[in-house]
């Protein structure tokens, strides 16, 4: 038992309590009861990992180590308590240290959650993945845990106001039967997303009924979110602009 975890734990859960959310937990015995995992999830909003470790949980009460971008542990705030759940900031641009961190985690028997994603998806289908979580099952003989969040999207995400109130939102999570880490990464990677991808539509299909127009709801089913084409064009933009930002910075620094 690891107290500082446990109590994150029980303090998310009063949160979700009052949040009013609601839950569909499926899959839990996909979940390796010991041993190492890579902890493959959908990127759908800034929330999503807090719900996607709920599965590992409830299987012996296990506990995912997530990779995050290390401007969370620069937070004077987040840092310690990401640092105290063995969390591993990922710094993306140099990513070496992060993926040798996760290989060592794996290699001692954790559970580690990655976005293959690396974005959130702002169309909430799913976008390319990178072969980082493959790279790491290879190098580590870990199995891949595919697993879909569906939900998160409705309280916090990319473009959108916080709904950190009583939503009374349904959140389902779902994990699919583990993949064993063998062939090429691309081969692998390939093999992650099309489970994740079939898995993603099941859950969507047993969601319930989507509003019209909603912001949360992906374009193919009648919602407001952008297509995965509009998404991805979206995407290049902010990443131009954010290139451009940075040349200007870099521009003024060596002026000074």
């Amino acid at each position: 038992m690891e107290p500082v975890y446990a109590g994150v734990v029980s303090t998310a859960r009063l949160l979700w309590l009052a949040q009013g959310l609601s839950f569909d937990i499926s899959g839990v015995e996909n979940v390796p009861v010991d041993g190492p995992g890579v902890v493959a999830f959908n990127h759908t909003g800034y929330l999503d990992f807090t719900f996607a470790g709920i599965p590992a949980f409830l299987q012996g009460r296990r506990y995912v180590r997530f990779m995050a971008k290390k401007e969370v542990f620069d937070n004077r705030f987040g840092g310690p308590i990401m640092r105290s759940l063995k969390h591993i900031p990922v710094d993306r641009d140099s990513g070496a240290q992060s993926y040798r961190d996760a290989v060592d985690y794996l290699k001692r028997g954790e559970l580690v959650g990655v976005y293959p994603e690396a974005t959130i998806s702002r169309s909430f289908e799913l976008k390319s993945f990178k072969s980082g979580a493959a790279r790491m099952a290879l190098e580590s003989g870990a199995p891949i845990i595919p697993t879909i969040v569906w939900g998160a999207q409705r309280i916090w995400t990319k473009g959108h106001p916080r709904n950190l109130g009583r939503s009374g939102a349904k959140i389902s999570v779902a994990v699919a039967e583990p993949i064993p880490p063998e062939g090429t990464p691309a081969e692998l990677t390939a093999r992650l997303w099309e489970s994740m991808r079939a898995t993603l539509t099941r859950v969507q299909d047993e969601y319930g009924e989507y509003p019209a127009g909603e912001f949360w709801v992906p374009a193919a089913r009648g919602g407001g979110a952008p297509t995965l084409e509009e998404a991805d064009a979206m995407d290049l933009a902010d990443a131009e602009a954010k290139a451009a930002r940075r040349a200007q910075r870099d521009a003024g620094e060596n002026a000074d």
